[in-house]
């Protein structure tokens, strides 16, 4: 077996004193770092932990997600966002059962094969749950492999890319890469962050025998690493969204299952409108998204949203069918399937963050 570059002794020593007491770190269970994992793509750890725990009650194993129908894993993914991930989770919980006995493959290669799983989830899992010596790659660790190698270059490019993962698995000991791993990541996230790292805790800064020490910390520019991404321009959306209510019922729409965002989940009846438009011209735009006729009535508020580079502003008026909802078939023309839910049943239900924000205005 390789030795490990000595400063990896020195990155599990901090990584033992510091390191955050999060759910998913009390063991190394598969399905349970399988899920963390998943849910921490693109989310933040402060609000993963919530949802983790609330997921992990009620689908302890993976054999009790696989028997769960995917209504049901939606509606307790609800809020956490791109929906995308908790229906290909629920695919490759099914495949984990069918085709594995309800055993998690061992190998990245294995792990590779299920849906959603991709060379960092699947770097992670077979590291923290099957001890592989295979390192991960993500935002954090490409943060601070580039600042210890002083790299300036693009990070996402193939040659600049294989550099990067050969420094994270110079640093991997081998009897724990799954400490390893998260070690790095734990670096990136509490110390060695994007604004003011904090370089003087860093167990990495410091040259030692067998070890060069962080190239932007002598430098005194850690910022300068990795280059900063070029952004996309902000593009602002307006909306009109309707509340339609039935005595204690709320008139909801499911998404198309192939729809690109939000497949599968609930909506509130929205229409693009433009911000100086007045609620009456949603009529016909509701109508060509929906079927059916349309009135809008009360304002209740004004929502504003934030997916990706998109910063969305709703208005939220209550609303009125001029047709009977269950006369709003869904079919080739209307792919959308209209059913008023009680309002007591909105618990169980897949809502978006938008739309529950909408229906506190209510």
């Amino acid at each position: 077996m390789k030795p490990a570059n000595p400063a990896a002794a020195a990155l599990l020593a901090w990584y033992d004193r510091q390191r955050r007491d999060l759910p998913w770190r009390r063991d190394s269970d598969p399905y349970r770092v399988w899920v963390s994992e998943i849910m921490l793509q693109q989310t933040r750890v402060e609000t993963v932990v919530p949802y983790y725990e609330r997921f992990l009650a009620r689908f302890p194993d993976v054999a009790a997600l696989a028997a769960a129908g995917e209504d049901e894993v939606l509606a307790l993914w609800s809020g956490l966002g791109y929906y995308r991930r908790a229906r290909q989770m629920h695919a490759a919980a099914r495949q984990v059962v069918r085709r594995h006995g309800g055993r998690f493959p061992a190998s990245v290669e294995g792990l590779s094969t299920l849906p959603g799983i991709g060379p960092y989830t699947a770097a992670a899992v077979g590291s923290i749950a099957f001890g592989v010596v295979e390192p991960v790659m993500d935002g954090n660790v490409e943060r601070v492999t580039a600042r210890l190698l002083g790299l300036a270059e693009d990070p996402k490019s193939g040659a600049v890319r294989r550099r990067l993962l050969a420094q994270a698995a110079d640093l991997l000991e081998p009897r724990r890469p799954g400490d390893g791993n998260q070690a790095l990541m734990e670096l990136g996230a509490t110390v060695c962050t994007p604004r003011a790292p904090r370089c003087l805790l860093c167990p990495l800064r410091e040259a030692a025998p067998g070890w060069s020490g962080c190239t932007a910390a002598a430098e005194g520019d850690p910022e300068r690493y990795p280059p900063p991404r070029r952004r996309r321009a902000t593009v602002r959306e307006h909306r009109l969204m309707l509340v339609v209510e039935r005595g204690a019922e709320l008139l909801l729409f499911r998404r198309p299952q192939d729809a690109a965002l939000l497949a599968g989940t609930w909506e509130l009846p929205w229409v693009p409108l433009d911000e100086g438009l007045p609620p009456s011209a949603a009529a016909p735009l509701l109508a060509a998204r929906y079927g059916g006729g349309w009135q809008s009535g009360e304002a209740l508020g004004v929502v504003r949203h934030g997916i990706t580079h998109r910063a969305i502003e709703i208005r939220v008026h209550r609303g009125a069918l001029e047709v009977p909802a269950g006369e709003i078939a869904a079919g080739a023309a209307n792919p959308f399937e209209p059913r008023w839910f009680p309002l007591e049943a909105l618990a169980n239900l897949a809502l978006s963050s938008m739309v529950t924000k909408a229906l506190k205005l209510r």
